[in-house]
């Protein structure tokens, strides 16, 4: 699994004109599900994100994890994460299928909020509008293959 994990103020999703998600404080997750992925490595990659340490503590330094922050995560499906830049015209053929995908997305998202996190999400296959307040920037990539 890939995913593009952005320490934010705010973010949203907007799918037909209506807001589906929307957090504070926290990290928008922009989720890549590969043809490799399996249920072992959304809870390792979920785990991995909240136990990152980014977030400014009282010296100012990033030491804290999301829970110390109170923050909350808006997770995005992300299929182009798998693109093949090899051409102008990027192919997606390492990216999984929908029926692999989806159980693999909904199962992240499952595990963040098992861990006691409010959890936001846009809609597997929409097209979306994802607005957030990038804080820091701080933007953290991971690959559970890398």
């Amino acid at each position: 699994m890939r995913a593009v994990v952005t320490r934010v103020k705010s973010a949203s999703v907007t799918i037909d004109g209506k807001v589906n998600g929307s957090i504070k404080t926290g990290y928008l997750v922009l989720l890549g599900v590969g043809l490799e992925d399996n249920e072992g490595d959304a809870k390792k990659l979920a785990e991995k994100i909240v136990n990152l340490r980014v977030f400014r503590d009282e010296n100012d330094k990033m030491n804290l994890n999301l829970s110390q922050a109170g923050g909350e995560i808006l997770v995005i499906s992300q299929f182009t994460l798998y693109a093949d830049t090899s051409s102008r015209r990027p192919g997606f053929t390492g990216a999984a299928r929908p029926d692999k995908a989806i159980p693999l997305y909904e199962l992240f998202m499952e595990t963040l909020r098992e861990k006691g996190f409010h959890v936001e999400h846009g809609e597997f296959g929409a097209d979306m509008d994802v607005e957030s307040v990038n804080q820091g920037p701080v933007t953290i990539i991971f690959d559970t293959r890398g």
